[in-house]
């Protein structure tokens, strides 16, 4: 631990502590060690591990390689004006106390949601009282802006330590990005199999960062359209195809290693074993689609709707001949089809990791249907992603059925170990 970190006897920080009960009753739950401010009050599952937890502590961060989940609550942060490099260390630090209980399906704080004074604001909002982990990780990273603001202001004193490719993504071409659903100092990513558990977890973690960090946008989604582990089905979005047929698996543990986790020589030191997270909110015009005859749906996608299998013959599994022709030699799958533009053979070798969600925010002021993909993917640099989203932007077809109206990019840094937190390698 550096100097300039809070010296905690344990538990929640004072600051933390003041989002959850208010200014009058600061001082429950001080001094206690960090097992027990946070794992007093327990849900159904008592906190015993099961097939629906996901510990928050380890190697590598949960909710990248974990099994997706099918249901999402994502969050950007920005710290407050005047915070301190102490105050953004005490936020992880309560955040990561926080995500440990939640995880394990226990209660915030020492009196959770029902047990505290009946003059104080409960501990935890109460929502998932009796409901399981059900599957809940949280996941949390870092913005280019937290390490050098946008005038060039070094906050935090960590600006020498922002990775060199942890800058703004570039503008690509159709990007109609609104600023409202972009950017952020901080991101944290709620997946879970109930959706009240996902809205818990940022709900009382956004309560805990009160007086250091505010809400900038947040997203919910639903019905995951990517599958990251081999024991799960491919998924659907939105146009109705299956999304992510050839996404990065966690059991093809070579290619995790290769193309999601930050490896030591790729720099800096702290990031290793981390990933870079890529946000995009994409809208999807429901009512052009809808209109479009199925074979041009197939064309632009280059798969059966049904079968989800190539346009070159097989089924769903079946490697693209993007070779393959048909009548007056065209090829069965358009130079234009999006699995084409997308596949890692047209990309050289690159691969991502998709954990993206479908959303319906009601619906706009001309009654079109606020719908479409919100994109995530991890991947060893940002680079990555780059490469590919140029090659679409510039070629895809399915381009005139979308427009990119969000987009953020963040470091995630390894999992905390037990005593430690999230983060805690950028400031040693």
């Amino acid at each position: 631990m550096t100097e300039d970190q809070p010296q905690r006897t344990g538990g929640l920080s004072r600051r933390g502590l003041l989002g959850l009960t208010g200014v009058g009753v600061a001082g429950f739950g001080l001094g206690m060690a960090a097992d027990g401010a946070m794992h007093g009050a327990s849900g159904s599952t008592g906190g015993a591990q099961s097939a629906d937890n996901h510990p928050f502590y380890g190697a590598h961060q949960s909710g990248i390689v974990t099994p997706a989940q099918d249901r999402l609550h994502f969050a950007a942060f920005d710290m407050a004006a005047e915070t301190t490099r102490t105050d953004l260390i005490e936020l992880l630090q309560d955040w990561t106390i926080a995500a440990g209980a939640m995880t394990a399906g226990r209660e915030i704080g020492e009196f959770g949601a029902v047990s505290g004074p009946y003059d104080a604001p409960p501990q935890d909002t109460g929502e998932a009282q009796d409901l399981p982990a059900a599957g809940l990780t949280i996941t949390v990273g870092f913005g280019p802006s937290l390490f050098e603001s946008g005038d060039g202001v070094d906050r935090f004193g960590i600006a020498h330590r922002r990775p060199e490719r942890l800058v703004e993504l570039p503008h690509f071409p159709g990007d109609a990005l609104e600023e409202k659903r972009s950017g952020g100092d901080l991101c944290i990513q709620a997946c879970a199999d109930d959706p009240q558990v996902a809205v818990h977890a940022i709900r009382n973690l956004s309560r805990i960062a009160f007086g250091r960090a505010s809400l900038r946008w947040s997203q919910l989604g639903f019905g995951r359209t990517s599958s990251t582990s081999t024991a799960q089905t491919t998924p659907r979005n939105l146009f109705g195809f299956k999304d992510g047929t050839n996404n990065v698996k966690a059991e093809d543990t070579a290619t995790v290693d290769t193309q999601i986790w930050v490896q030591p020589q790729d720099g800096p030191a702290w990031l290793a074993g981390g990933s870079y997270l890529v946000a995009r909110r994409i809208r999807m015009t429901i009512e052009t689609w809808d209109r479009t005859i199925l074979r041009e749906q197939e064309a632009v996608i280059g798969r059966t709707k049904g079968e989800g299998a190539p346009l070159s013959g097989g089924t769903e599994f079946t490697p693209p001949d993007f070779e393959a022709t048909g009548r007056d030699d065209e090829p069965l799958i358009d130079r234009a089809a999006h699995m084409r533009l997308a596949h890692p053979s047209t990309n050289n070798g690159t691969a991502i990791l998709r954990r993206g969600y479908n959303f319906v925010d009601g619906n706009d002021p001309l009654g079109r249907l606020d719908a479409g993909l919100f994109f995530l993917s991890f991947q060893r640099s940002p680079k990555q992603f780059i490469d590919v989203q140029l090659n679409l932007a510039k070629n895809d077809a399915l381009n005139e059925y979308i427009r990119h109206v969000g987009s953020a990019i963040f470091a995630v840094p390894p999992g905390a170990a037990e005593g430690s937190y999230v983060g805690a390698t950028l400031f040693t």
